[in-house]
Order: structure tokens, then C-alpha cells, then sequence
């Protein structure tokens, strides 16, 4: 029986660090080839997807300018970071003949459209994968803020939130063996246990937005389709449990 997805809309937001796989930084071609997979794979159910990626494999906006580059620069340098990671997306997602579309936040027209919300959201009706590019454009913000942004903006269902770990723990799993993983939980319980889903800019806004977030294994392959059509796969932050 063919699966149907429980998403009509979804923002897909990807660390850069994922990116690296194994590697100690850069793009990890095996890692950035199933990701493209899972990619095409949901979109084939028929759910529009749109995607930020971070930049952290490449180079993260440093804090307090403790490497020496002054805070606002180094943000402008992690929004390049992102473009690199999503130039090496879209090819790996046009490559397997999947359509799609580039948009930044930052003037780049020689390779990636501006980011304009109607035009996206016509591409998404399409059928294309859209890439958003270059965070929200403005330093003093995260890829999770971006990532929130941009959902907000397209009418997504929901952001979905690819990790390394099965969903949300009371604790860093990959650091504490006991922790215990949390299936679902409301914004004011995550915030009241200080879970740090994404930074509190982006929590914020999908609060505000009455936007659920869901957060799953991107690694675990075929992991993105489960989500989207299974219950009990990852775990979500929701307004209540009614």
C-alpha cells in the first residue's frame, strides 16, 4: 500500500555539521548523496519541501570575536558558508533529476534568485525543492531562526529538524547514556526544562506561530519518509497535548 504523508508543506532545516559525516569539516559526498535521497524520496509522497542547511562545517559566526574576526563579519562569513553547503545540495539534488530552486537572502543573481515569498511558494507548488540560502540575510542570527523564518513565511505544516540522535532527550544523549527521549512536548515545557531544540529566537517564533517543530535521525536512512508518514517516529514540540 503506498504511503501517505501526514505533511503537505514542510521546512527541512539541516545542520552544516551533519554535512561532514565523519570528517573533522567540509562536505562528506556520501553524506550530502543520502541526504539528497531522503530528499527526493518525501517529495515523491507528494509533500512540497523546503530546505535551510547551516554553515558550520565550513565556518560558524563566531561569538565575542574569540578567533580574532569581529562578530558581525563573521556572521556575513558563516552566511557564505551556508550558500557553499547549498550549491553542493542543489547539484546533488539535480544530478538525480530532482528540480529545484536556489534563493538567498543576499543579493548572489549569477547563481541563486533573491529570496522573494511568492515566488518560493510558487516553486514549492510546483513540485521544486527550494533552497533557502544565506540565513535571513541580517547578522545576530541562526540558520534556526532562519529556518523559522522562512516556514512561517511559506505557510509550511511544520519544521522539521534533521539530527544525529532518534528525536529531543532531557539530555544530550550522545554525552549521557541515560538520557531519556522525550516524544512529544509542548513550547512551554521545553522551555520550562531548558531543552535547547534550536536557539530561543527560532522557538520563539514557531511559538508564536502555533508552528510545530519535529525533530528527527536525518542519518538513519529512510528516516525522513517515516516521519512524514508514520506515528512515533521522532519527536514533537507542539502548543499542548490536546
Amino acid at each position: 500500500m503506498a504511503k501517505t504523508a501526514n505533511y503537505n508543506r514542510i521546512l527541512l532545516k539541516l545542520s552544516g555539521e551533519a554535512l561532514m559525516g565523519d570528517q573533522e569539516f567540509g562536505i562528506d559526498p556520501k553524506v550530502l548523496d543520502q541526504f539528497a535521497l531522503e530528499i527526493i524520496a518525501a517529495s515523491s509522497l507528494g509533500v512540497q519541501i523546503a530546505v535551510v542547511v547551516g554553515g558550520g562545517n565550513i565556518y560558524r559566526g563566531v561569538k565575542d570575536s574569540v578567533d580574532g574576526v569581529e562578530k558581525v563579519q563573521g556572521d556575513h562569513m558563516g552566511m557564505l558558508a551556508t550558500m557553499i553547503n547549498a550549491l553542493a545540495l542543489q547539484n546533488a539534488l539535480e544530478s538525480k533529476g530532482k528540480y529545484t530552486r536556489l534563493m538567498s537572502a543576499i543579493a548572489m543573481i549569477q547563481f541563486a534568485e533573491p529570496f522573494i515569498r511568492r515566488k518560493a511558494v510558487r516553486h514549492l507548488e510546483k513540485g521544486r525543492v527550494v533552497i533557502f540560502g544565506c540565513g535571513t540575510g541580517n547578522p545576530y542570527f541562526t540558520t534556526d531562526t532562519a529556518a523559522a523564518l522562512r516556514a512561517v513565511e511559506i505557510d509550511a505544516d511544520a519544521v522539521f529538524k534533521g539530527t544525529r540522535v532518534d528525536g529531543i532527550y532531557d539530555s544530550d544523549p550522545e554525552k549521557n547514556p541515560e538520557a531519556l527521549y522525550v516524544p512529544k512536548i509542548t513550547y512551554a515545557e521545553m522551555l520550562q526544562k531548558g531543552l535547547r531544540v534550536m536557539d530561543l529566537t527560532a522557538i520563539t517564533m514557531c511559538q508564536e506561530n502555533k508552528l510545530p517543530i519535529v525533530v528527527f535521525n536525518m542519518n538513519e536512512p529512510g528516516n525522513l519518509t517515516r516521519v512524514l508518514t508514520e506515528e512515533g517516529i521522532g519527536s514533537k514540540v507542539v502548543m499542548s497535548m490536546s
